[in-house]
């Protein structure tokens, strides 16, 4: 185990250059303000190191929010606001103390998206737990196929695909004209819940037809793990807590 000061202080800290990145980006993200007790004692749970910019983002600030909230990317937020994003330490359940033993499991959730989509950091063994891609990979639960995919990329690859426009690809098809004014007023711990749903065949045909409405993101993540259930018995696994 490497102690807190191992993790910190360390020659060439990510943050500094993930800041160069941020700064030249066209896609437009907002830092929100991190903890300076809960970023320390994230980065000594995971055991991660100032180096990446896993470690960079949970040590420095309270996460990222992506095209106007519409991706949330976790990390040590200060506060405790109700309606405010939640962090990477509650988002998947991290012990209130530090513990060893303590793992993320079937995978470190990184990330929620507006839709229910979750992005995912695989564990060590991601065929045990139904999960596609190789173990520290980043893997995305798409609510409009009821599954995870593999991206084929770390999380360093990753946020550098994000802050290069990845998003609009990625999500084409699955917005609608007028969507950053819906997503913008939503607060941190809220989703857009849509009828009929993103897996319909209503909704494929005519998103923009769909009817929105905003819940709890934890509404919206049971909801989407009971559809997967009731389709074809395959659980999802753990999406985050909220």
């Amino acid at each position: 185990m490497r102690e807190i000061n191992e993790l910190i202080d360390v020659d060439d800290p990510a943050w500094p250059f993930l800041l160069e990145e941020l700064s030249g980006t066209d896609v437009p993200v907002e830092v929100l303000p991190g903890d300076a007790g809960m970023g320390p004692a994230s980065l000594l749970q995971l055991q991660v190191s100032a180096r990446s910019n896993l470690g960079g983002i949970v040590l420095n600030c309270g996460g990222l929010l992506v095209d106007s909230g519409w991706l949330r990317i976790f990390g040590s937020p200060s506060g405790a606001d109700l309606e405010g994003l939640p962090g990477l330490a509650e988002i998947n359940s991290m012990p209130s103390m530090f513990d060893p033993a303590w793992r993320p499991g079937e995978g470190l959730v990184v990330a929620h998206d507006v839709l229910g989509g979750v992005f995912a950091l695989n564990g060590s063994s991601p065929r045990e737990a139904g999960r596609p891609g190789e173990p520290g990979e980043i893997v995305y639960y798409a609510p409009d196929a009821l599954g995870w995919e593999a991206l084929g990329a770390g999380h360093s690859a990753w946020l550098s695909w994000i802050l290069a426009g990845g998003l609009q690809e990625f999500y084409s098809g699955l917005r609608w004209d007028g969507w950053r004014g819906e997503v913008s007023v939503l607060n941190g711990r809220q989703a857009l819940s849509f009828f009929p749903p993103l897996w319909s065949a209503e909704a494929r045909q005519d998103l923009s037809a769909t009817s929105r409405r905003a819940v709890p993101m934890a509404e919206l993540l049971s909801l989407s793990r009971d559809s997967c259930l009731q389709f074809d018995g395959a659980d999802p696994g753990f999406l985050g807590a909220t």
